[in-house]
């Protein structure tokens, strides 16, 4: 299958973005999750593991969307491109590239067997478009929360840490907060019973105020439930936007996964609206060594220059951090 880019073209656009790396900045392994251990500041003689360790890489299949909504791509292709193409072996799904496939085990089954031959890791699933966990109406709200259900179940299945959520509401800012927490309350407990956390991403309206998540995650007050800050998604509505460096700050305490959003880049390959050194050192700062998730949602550069592009971003960031 075709999917935009042909192996010459892929690395050509690769070692663009990849000139000026350091060495130990090259680091290509997404090793297993480190949760809670802080980076060795003693040389050992291996670099390459030292900078490994200060967090994996994976990709979020958000930076594909173009490419599966148009059918260029298919959902159970995923996992081969991420990596056959770009060498990564942990993904993050997104349910709206199977949705009716939820229930359907064979699927899943499918699903599965594609990852586990190929030894990459399903992380989590990104569950939009299932109501709001804060809606003000109760039965409202008890549906979107018994909506989850299928999804808890399927990452269970797929052998997921998490689903990823959104805390959608209306109201004022105290209610709002309530509300949300009812709802995510709720559902963590359900996750509970599956070993399943329950993580919300900062990704418009109140959940894009990183004070009012915290907020949020402290009512909850349940260990499953926890954060996904997300680099981009701050714009809070039209017209206003939090700021983006001190909200990652004020979700990392609640994180359990990390979104590396990018849109356009730099001679340099830099992100051109996010200081990566500065947003990472945040995330590092706050103890977190686990996954930090490529989304790509740029226009400038294909999906899978897009993908390239901030993978080696990555990846230098790391080495410079190390």
């Amino acid at each position: 299958m075709d999917y935009g880019i042909s192996r010459r073209d892929f690395v050509q656009a690769s070692a663009v973005f990849l000139a000026g790396v350091s060495l130990t900045g090259q680091a290509l392994g997404a090793g297993e999750e480190v949760a809670g251990s802080q980076p060795d500041t003693q040389p050992d003689g291996d670099d390459e593991a030292d900078t490994a360790a200060l967090f994996s890489i994976s990709l979020a299949q958000w930076s594909l969307h173009r490419a599966l909504y148009s059918k260029a791509m298919d959902n159970l292709e995923f996992t081969e491109v991420a990596k056959n193409k770009f060498g990564i072996d942990a993904i993050e799904y997104v349910n709206g590239f199977f949705k009716d496939k939820a229930k359907d085990s064979d699927y899943l089954a499918q699903m599965k067997q594609r990852a586990d031959d190929l030894g990459v890791r399903s992380l989590l699933i990104m569950c939009d478009g299932e109501g709001r966990l804060g809606d003000p109406d109760d039965a409202a709200r008890t549906q979107a929360v018994e909506n989850h259900y299928r999804w808890v179940e399927a990452a269970k299945f797929l052998g997921c840490h998490s689903i990823r959520v959104n805390a959608a509401s209306e109201g004022g800012y105290e209610e709002q907060q309530k509300l949300a927490a009812d709802g995510l309350r709720r559902l963590c407990e359900f996750a509970d019973t599956h070993g399943l956390n329950v993580l919300v991403e900062n990704h418009g309206g109140l959940s894009s105020n990183g004070a009012w998540l915290a907020g949020v995650m402290k009512l909850v007050g349940h260990d499953r439930a926890g954060t996904l800050p997300d680099f981009g998604n701050f714009r809070v509505k039209d017209g206003e936007w939090y700021d983006k460096y001190q909200g990652v700050e004020e979700l990392m305490p609640y994180a359990k996964a990390v979104s590396a959003k990018s849109h356009v880049f730099d001679e340099a390959g830099n992100e051109s609206q996010i200081d990566y050194l500065r947003m990472m050192k945040i995330v590092m700062d706050a103890g977190y060594h686990g996954y930090v998730g490529i989304e790509y949602e740029g226009k400038e550069l294909g999906e899978m220059e897009g993908i390239a592009a901030t993978k080696a971003l990555l990846e230098r960031v790391r080495g410079e951090l190390a």
